[in-house]
């Protein structure tokens, strides 16, 4: 069975544009989306660059849902620890109070430390210097679908540590437990929550709301094993981090305990995709990726995206290639039928109950027939 669609937005800024055209051009697409047929919209959390709006999560999912009226709405994901589990339970119970049964909490974590090294041990792999890590493994095809070496970050990782100090915390503090943080969440949700003298507490108007919670994750680590242990449905991110799909949600799978809220494992996964009519116009659209992509990994963050024309021209360095190789190897590129078969192959090597799909373009209408391109033929593959 061919499985639904859903999107996931990062409202990105237009070049020379600004953020309150990127936010009105997710709600566009949003009602787009809706009259194509997409299951679900998620928007995902930024902070401090200039070429992503998305940076309040729980705002933004409150304006698309009202500016819609079926289509589930929800993040993708809210990052953990960045907001305190009682917060995120109040705002997002908030918005499912007003919008019943169409709001989905996806919950991410940021571990600094675990950022920060991954990074360096990124950037001296295959250094030669006592002590380096490894090279990293070489890319296989599995089944049809490329699982690319692991991401090389070619920059300053500062910009991390910055944001945990703007947030209150750094890479030196122990990170929270995350199970803790999502079991506090559901008890808000569930009514159960209690104060340490066992006293219960009330949190209103999260209590009793009518919504969905996910867990997002990149690895077969934390995330994959508290969606299992919790018994949630899993969201894993084939869009940034391709190279562990299989064992992220092989982890899972293998670790599911059902629940109240799920009986069987449910896993979502991700893929970055761009649709024109031809496979050459949407290479064309496509152009811009891999320094959309280096400008997030060097450090610098996400930029506006820049035209096909100045990405034709820009001059690459190997070490500059290297480090956007598994991203720009996993994009799916093409005209509607291309795509689909690549997106087909995605879900059967996973084996993916749904399929969440991100656009990035230079122009918002360009992203817009991407999406209703992607939409008519994937409704006429499950139809057949």
């Amino acid at each position: 069975m061919t499985p639904p669609l859903s999107i996931l937005d990062l409202a990105p800024v237009p070049r020379r544009g600004t953020a309150a055209e990127a936010l009105h051009n997710s709600i566009d697409l949003a009602r787009v989306a809706e009259r194509a047929g997409y299951l679900r919209y998620w928007v995902a959390e930024h902070h401090l660059v200039p070429g992503v709006a998305s940076s309040s999560t729980p705002v933004l999912v409150a304006l698309i849902a009202s500016a819609t009226e079926r289509i589930r709405v929800g993040s993708g994901a809210v990052q953990l620890p960045n907001t305190r589990p009682l917060q995120v339970a109040e705002q997002f119970g908030t918005v499912a109070a007003v919008h019943p049964g169409r709001i989905d909490l996806g919950l991410g974590r940021l571990d600094l430390h675990k950022v920060l090294t991954l990074i360096r041990a990124s950037q001296e792999a295959g250094s030669g210097k006592p002590g380096a890590p490894p090279p990293p493994p070489l890319p296989r095809v599995v089944d049809g679908l490329l699982i690319p070496s692991p991401a090389r970050f070619a920059g300053d990782p500062s910009m991390f540590g910055y944001l945990g100090a703007l947030l209150g915390f750094s890479a030196d503090d122990p990170p929270p437990d995350y199970d803790e943080q999502v079991g506090a969440i559901l008890d808000y949700f569930a009514g159960t929550a209690k104060r340490t003298d066992g006293e219960p507490v009330t949190v209103l108007p999260a209590e009793g709301t009518d919504l969905d919670v996910w867990v997002l994750g990149s690895s077969p680590g934390a995330s994959a094993q508290v969606a299992a242990a919790r018994g949630l449905p899993f969201a894993a991110s084939y869009h940034t981090v391709p190279s562990t799909v299989l064992e992220t949600v092989a982890a899972y799978r293998d670790a599911f305990r059902p629940s109240e809220r799920l009986a069987a494992p449910h896993v979502m996964v991700s893929a970055d995709v761009v649709v024109a009519e031809t496979d050459e116009r949407a290479a064309e659209l496509a152009a811009p990726y891999g320094q959309w992509v280096l400008d997030i990994r060097s450090g610098r963050g996400a930029q506006p995206y820049v035209t096909p024309e100045e990405a034709r021209a820009r001059v690459w360095t190997e070490q500059e290639r290297a480090a956007v190789a598994d991203r720009v190897g996993t994009q799916f590129v093409g005209s509607p039928a291309t795509v689909v078969e690549r997106l087909e192959t995605l879900a059967g090597v996973t084996g993916a109950d749904e399929l969440l799909v991100t656009t990035v373009t230079t122009e918002h209408a360009d992203r817009v027939r991407s999406t209703e391109l992607l939409a008519q033929a994937w409704a006429e593959r499950r139809t057949t």
